[in-house]
């Protein structure tokens, strides 16, 4: 099972993000600030983390800096998710690594939710993780149906 870390210091949120993810079938581990977060990440090797910015302890930006600079933790990919909607904080969260950075009053949780499908989609599959079965094979279109001849 795919396992997402959730860094958010707002336990309502967490909460209902959390929630809302596992429904999709997620397996999910969370933390309320950078400190926090930077102990699961190793502890829990998650294919993904979603996180604040503004944290105590440890921001996201700091949190996500020493992510990239570790080695067993620069791969996870991450989802920055934060109230600070500048167009420089944005690129800050970009030079630093982040896979997506969401401005929480632009998108829903069905946003959120597609985001972490989008990125898991692009990831590719860790040491820690195996498939079990090879995935199904899309599904074809039916055959239109053919006319059928009636005699005149």
């Amino acid at each position: 099972m795919t396992k997402i870390l959730l860094v958010e210091d707002d336990k309502s949120l967490r909460e209902i993000y959390g929630v809302r993810l596992l429904a999709e079938g997620y397996d999910i581990v969370s933390a309320g600030d950078g400190e926090e977060a930077l102990a699961m990440a190793i502890k829990e090797r998650p294919q993904l983390i979603v996180s604040d910015v503004m944290m105590p302890k440890i921001s996201g930006f700091d949190m996500l800096d020493i992510l990239r600079s570790t080695t067993e933790t620069r791969d996870i990919k991450v989802i920055m998710m934060t109230a600070l909607s500048s167009e420089d904080q944005r690129q800050r969260g970009e030079q630093l690594g982040a896979d997506r950075y969401l401005v929480k009053s632009q998108v829903g949780i069905e946003d959120v939710v597609r985001t972490v499908h989008e990125v898991l989609a692009d990831a590719p599959v860790s040491q820690n993780t195996f498939a079990t079965s090879a995935p199904a094979p899309a599904a074809q279109p039916a055959p239109a149906p053919q006319p059928v001849a009636t005699p005149a």
